[in-house]
């Protein structure tokens, strides 16, 4: 009877505790590791970060370029001549007033002594046009990548573009392909791309992959600028053609992932983690052994002195001209806020009272407002893009149709859409409205078909802010707190 009543207890046993422990071993993607003693066996330490948008200095949080660089060293062992593979997923610059305010020449003498080996080419590396781009390849020691840009009128990878290229680490041949976002032309100034096409991915890679392959690579990575949902889109054609790591960017999600034995990893924004991916390969097989994967938070590393130096150096450039205080706040103001929107729209109408409504796009405004004094390159940072306001004329129905999805000053949309007197939008008037040129010009709303022929100001559209702040001579005795409009719009 005894033996009876052991048997089921021992089966109880295994599945409590042995299937929950095989599940959590899956979860956490724990690679068996091969033998240490085979002569064909390589590893591959891969170092990859997205999004960076010039956050080289550090913060009250993380580390910056310079902490993360002393990460590498101290965490990863890392050495130039090691078997370390760096790589950017794009969107280098148009950040904080130290990258923007150099056009991104900063991160790019940054990331050159960070020994980055490629990058993708993203959305906001055309922020300065293609002269600007340009500039930044001919200034960076590493490659930009792009498989998917092509021109329009030859249908050819443009020039300035490398769609891959292949380097040999560890005797590995290793084919680095970047992809950039087919939203290009609607995320950066429509105007800078004007004469490109970005085709979709899959198109792109089933005829860029065999190039590859046929020049000797044997291990193939994606460094792309490009969504975690677009990712997983692309993982069939990815895993036929031999893909084993894909990298991305844009949409600024941390992501750590794998599907069809495909590593997926995206280090979510402005330094502040990066992904790794261990690597063994077998040279004589062609044959991936194993990988692990994980995100590093870019917290306690010592500032690699050499880093800290550049930074040192751009920070005092950028103060020599930025450096001027404009204001004070108590609280900060946060980055999607009402304080902030309002702040934006109201200074506008402040600087050009002769317009009834002001409008445009939160994602405009790219970061918050910290504590304390408020200087001029705080508002570069805040508002890093090159965008000027104009002015048209819409009818009511009109200022319904494009502002849905916009934030708004002269008018609230909370109990009807009505003026900020309280008085009703006429659908049949027409108002003089406030946008920027940059909204203008995208094609996915109907600003330009509504007034083709509208009026600019040439006033860049944080001039306004800046103006409205240092008007109100605020300080820690008169903080700018006091003077912010908290009501949702």
């Amino acid at each position: 009877m005894m033996v009876k009543k052991i048997i089921p207890l021992i089966k109880l046993f295994f599945i409590c505790i042995v299937i929950p422990l095989t599940i959590c071993c899956k979860e956490k993607k724990i690679p068996v590791t091969p033998p240490d003693n085979s002569e064909n066996y390589r590893n591959l330490i891969i170092l990859y970060t997205n999004d960076e948008h010039g956050w080289m200095e550090p913060t009250s949080t993380h580390g910056g370029a310079a902490g993360m660089m002393g990460l590498w060293k101290e965490k990863e062992s890392y050495s130039e001549d090691g078997p370390y593979l760096i790589l950017s997923g794009g969107d280098m610059w148009t950040g904080p007033a130290i990258s923007t305010w150099t056009k991104g020449e900063a991160m790019a003498q940054v990331m050159n002594a960070m020994n980055y080996s490629a990058a993708a080419i993203g959305n906001h590396e055309f922020d300065f046009k293609i002269k600007g781009l340009i500039e930044r390849i001919e200034q960076s020691e590493f490659p930009f990548l792009s498989a998917n840009i092509r021109s329009k009128a030859t249908g050819e990878i443009p020039e300035f573009v490398t769609p891959y290229i292949i380097k040999e680490i560890n005797d590995i041949k290793i084919g680095i392909i970047g992809l950039t976002t087919t939203t290009t032309p609607l995320t950066t100034f429509p105007d800078n791309v004007i004469a490109y096409n970005f085709i979709e991915y899959a198109p792109a890679l089933q005829e860029i992959v065999p190039q590859v392959k046929q020049e000797g690579a044997e291990l193939l990575i994606i460094a792309g600028h490009i969504c975690a949902p677009e990712i997983r889109e692309l993982i069939p054609i990815a895993s036929e053609l031999g893909i084993s790591v894909i990298g991305g960017g844009h949409c600024h999600k941390v992501v750590n992932d794998s599907l069809k034995n495909i590593v997926i990893i995206d280090s979510g924004c402005f330094l502040k983690n990066y992904a790794k991916v261990e690597l063994i390969f077998d040279i004589a097989g062609d044959t991936l052994v194993s990988k692990k994967q994980s995100i590093v938070e870019n917290i306690g590393g010592t500032p690699d002195a050499e880093i800290e130096s550049i930074v040192t150096y751009w920070q005092g450039q950028v103060n020599a001209t930025l450096s001027e205080v404009i204001g004070y706040v108590n609280n900060g103001i946060e980055r999607h806020s009402n304080e902030m929107y309002n702040m934006v729209t109201d200074s506008w109408l402040y600087v050009y009272p002769a317009a009834d409504i002001s409008c445009t796009n939160a994602g405009g405004i790219r970061q918050s407002i910290p504590a304390g004094e408020i200087t001029l390159g705080t508002m570069v940072g805040v508002m890093p893009f090159q965008n000027n306001i104009i002015e048209l004329e819409l009818t009511g129905n009109q200022i319904m149709d494009v502002t849905s999805n916009l934030i708004v000053g002269g008018m609230t949309r909370t109990d009807g859409y009505k003026l900020s007197d309280g008085t009703l939008l006429d659908p049949n008037q027409t108002y003089r409205v406030l946008t920027i040129d940059y909204l203008y010009a995208r094609t996915d709303n109907n600003f330009s078909s509504y007034d083709p022929d509208p009026y600019n100001t040439s006033i860049h559209y944080r001039q306004p802010v800046i103006d409205w702040i240092k008007s109100l001579n605020t300080s820690a005795a008169n903080p700018l707190d006091q003077y912010l409009d908290d009501s949702p719009r």
